[in-house]
């Protein structure tokens, strides 16, 4: 993993798991950057690239345990010689608090991010989101310089939306009432947390939102709808956009949990960097608050519609399978932004078609990586 200009430092520790990767650039005294929790992984990668194109100070913070973010922080160390690299997880708060005292501003993406796994290892799903989210409140709280923090929290905090009135018809499901029809999903929508993941990740989107009230510090949640793009490794668990171009390059069935006619909203990475960026420099005026985020409206599509839409960039041929339904799983979800874009004037730039067609040709020159072959859409 070594990149240009860097030097690998392996400091004595109890398991031997931590790993700073430093810069040989790094100056004993110097300005404090932003931390990435998680920052290994899809959202995390690209959120650092462009921060570090920008000549931002950045630091790296991630545990590795996501199959394929391997690769996403070889690329970011060798890209960008500068970029700085806890190897670390956030349930260690030794650590937590050390990352934390280098940064003026945090991005909390690492996380337990599967309702799958929550149901089989619920005590790690709770210990990773939240134990590790207050590992870093309370290093931001106990700090002199209180840095900001952005986290991302998830849909699943508003449950299955069983109370939400559906019509269908051959290849998705809409809400019968037309103000959640045009618009979608709004934050005024009571929380109902379902699963283990529901539940932790929609403590940790408590506490957050607490802890402004609580000790005046400024964090800002957003919960995300169906985010895919470029460094995407998506597996069963999550995903499910890039899982889907990756079985079908790969030629493997896809399997659909429940009759494929769910809808998501789907946002392309790119679209949500801006978002964090917003959110980053109105920081004092959105603290406390949560956003809805995702591509809204006109960037929702039904599972089988997304297929058929694969289908057509190059005669994939895709083979699919149904199983059941799955706890938790909400037959129709997508963000009303309203709020985030009412406070910022943010929008999504890609339609999904141009997202798609971006991520399929990123995937096809990288498809040769290895992932598990079943895929869960969440």
């Amino acid at each position: 993993m070594k990149g240009p200009n860097k030097k690998i430092v392996t400091p004595d520790g109890k398991n031997g798991d931590e790993l700073y990767l430093k810069s040989v650039h790094a100056k004993a005294q110097r300005e404090k950057g932003i931390l990435i929790t998680g920052g290994a992984g899809f959202i995390g990668t690209n959120v650092a690239d462009r921060l570090l194109t920008q000549g931002e100070r950045v630091i790296i913070y991630d545990n590795l345990s996501r199959p394929g973010v391997e690769n996403n922080l070889k690329w970011l160390v060798a890209k960008h010689p500068k970029v700085e690299v806890f190897i670390a997880d956030v349930k260690d708060k030794h650590l937590v608090s050390k990352a934390v005292n280098e940064a003026k501003h945090i991005f909390h993406f690492a996380a337990q991010v599967a309702v799958t796994t929550s149901l089989v290892s619920p005590v790690h799903d709770f210990e990773v989101n939240v134990l590790g989210t207050l590992n870093v409140l309370e290093a931001i709280r106990l700090s002199s310089h209180k840095p900001s923090l952005i986290f991302t929290s998830t849909n699943k905090v508003y449950g299955d939306l069983t109370g939400l009135e559906l019509e269908s018809n051959s290849t998705r499901y809409f809400p019968v009432n037309p103000v959640y029809n045009k618009n979608g999903i709004s934050e005024n929508i009571s929380l109902n947390f379902h699963s283990p993941y529901g539940c932790s990740k929609g403590s940790a989107d408590q506490y957050i939102l607490d802890y402004t009230r609580s000790f005046d510090l400024r964090t800002v949640v957003f919960r995300m709808s169906c985010i895919y793009g470029p460094h995407q490794f998506g597996t069963e668990d999550q995903g499910w956009v890039a899982h889907f171009i990756r079985q079908a390059l790969n030629k493997k069935t896809i399997v659909l949990y429940g009759d494929g006619k769910q809808v998501r909203d789907i946002l392309y990475v790119d679209d949500l960097v801006n978002a964090f960026l917003l959110a980053r420099e109105n920081i004092s005026e959105l603290a406390g608050l949560a956003f809805n985020m995702g591509g809204g409206p006109e960037n929702a599509v039904s599972l089988v519609e997304l297929l058929d839409f694969l289908n057509s960039l190059d005669q994939l041929k895709i083979k699919v399978d149904l199983d059941q339904w799955r706890i938790g799983d909400q037959k129709y979800y997508v963000s009303d932004t309203r709020k985030f874009r009412k406070a910022t004037g943010w929008r999504p730039q890609f339609s999904y078609q141009e997202g798609l067609i971006n991520l399929f040709s990123w995937l096809s020159e990288y498809h040769e990586n290895t992932v598990p072959e079943k895929t869960i859409a969440q």
